[in-house]
């Protein structure tokens, strides 16, 4: 009798009884990090750009295999620009998500609502454009900011009008209604005067005013006339008031901070932002830096539009050196984050070089100061300012 020989069908079904089934290498879960942004309420403009931003570097880090061998995933919650709101979602990221760290917030205020809650938990975190230099003091060694200090582009505000329009006076006005303005207005009057400015005169306004008549009667009367006018101003109202200066007859040029740089300036300003200059982050345009472009390209394919301002870049940076920190932590827990990022020096980003010095956890970074001529933007300036107000 001929001997059968068993089939290679047979002899996988005999090595499946002996060893069951083969199975894939479990793939290892997500890297979770908690995303608090205002996408909604008065700070949208500049939390919408830059969690775009923000899920831009996570998708380019996913496309080239993640961190540690693992995916990045954006836990995302949106602030609605109120403090309450982002306490209770900080607290909901950190108890419930789990997550190993935070980044986020374009506003002072806000971060001073989301940081003692991280802090408390020794959860870093990464304010994204809020920019009072007393914040990583006031909060606590988790926070660290991925953008400069009010101190510096103040600064930089106050060398840009003495020096680059000749502008030997300044009257200052202000919102009393925030963190962000009132230290703005502040460190510039600092650095003005020690530049060798003189003040004509200061007044202020509050968040929702919608008319400025009164502060404008007062700058037309002031005798004699100042040569430009420094406004620490909110998204929601430096359009506003820049058209109703211009109709009032009041054609002095107009310097500002970063809260400036949103859409919202020229939408609303129309022909009336002309003459406008602030100081902000990056200059997004193309013509802008090697780096800007590069990320301009990639916003725009991702997008379907083109950057709205420089936050969207601090969003996109943001991401980036949390990953660079979780990679040479070689860890996702807290403690071993926090010190990477401590750490940070020289990490490549769009909106600048970004480095932490022993004690200091607000990068050390040049000021872009746009202007606005015919509603288009353009750059004016960019300034590492001489002196700068301590915090």
């Amino acid at each position: 009798m001929k001997k059968v020989l068993p089939s290679i069908a047979a002899l996988a079904a005999a090595a499946v009884l002996a060893f069951g089934p083969a199975t894939a290498p479990a793939q290892q879960p997500p890297i979770r990090l908690g995303a608090l942004f205002c996408v909604t309420g008065g700070l949208a403009s500049l939390d919408g750009p830059a969690l775009a931003g923000a899920k831009l570097k996570v998708a380019e880090l996913n496309a080239a295999g993640g961190v540690l061998g693992r995916k990045l995933e954006l836990v995302v919650l949106d602030g609605k620009s109120d403090a309450a709101t982002i306490a209770t979602a900080t607290s909901q990221l950190i108890g419930s998500d789990k997550v190993p760290m935070i980044v986020g917030l374009s506003d002072s205020d806000h971060v001073l609502a989301m940081g003692p809650i991280g802090q408390k938990a020794g959860i870093p975190m990464v304010a994204v454009g809020a920019t009072s230099p007393k914040l990583p003091a006031q909060v606590g060694d988790n926070l660290f900011m991925a953008s400069f200090g009010d101190n510096v582009q103040a600064a930089a505000g106050a060398e840009y009008l003495l020096k680059k329009l000749g502008a030997k006076t300044a009257y200052v006005l202000y919102d009393t209604g925030t963190e962000y303005t009132t230290l703005l207005q502040e460190y510039f009057k600092v650095a003005y005067e020690k530049g060798g400015g003189k003040l004509a005169g200061t007044d202020t306004y509050k968040s929702g005013d919608t008319s400025f008549t009164a502060q404008i009667t007062k700058i037309k009367a002031l005798r004699p006339a100042p040569q430009a006018l420094y406004i620490s101003a909110m998204p929601d109202e430096i359009g506003v008031i820049v058209k109703q200066l211009r109709q009032a007859g009041v054609k002095l040029p107009v310097v500002g901070g970063d809260g400036y740089d949103t859409p919202l300036l020229v939408e609303v300003g129309g022909a009336a932002a002309d003459g406008v200059a602030f100081t902000t982050h990056s200059y997004m345009a193309p013509d802008g830096s090697a780096p800007v472009k590069k990320f301009i390209a990639a916003y725009q394919a991702a997008n379907k539009a083109a950057p709205e301002n420089a936050f969207a870049a601090l969003g996109y940076d943001a991401v980036g050196m949390a990953a660079d920190a979780i990679k040479r932590a070689g860890s996702v827990e807290p403690a071993k984050i926090r010190a990477a990022l401590a750490a940070t020096s020289g990490y490549a980003g769009v909106s600048g070089s970004i480095s932490y010095t022993a004690g200091n956890r607000v990068p050390d970074k040049t000021v872009a100061v746009i202007g606005v001529k015919a509603k288009k933007l353009y750059l004016a300036a960019e300034i590492k300012p001489a002196f700068v107000p301590a915090p």
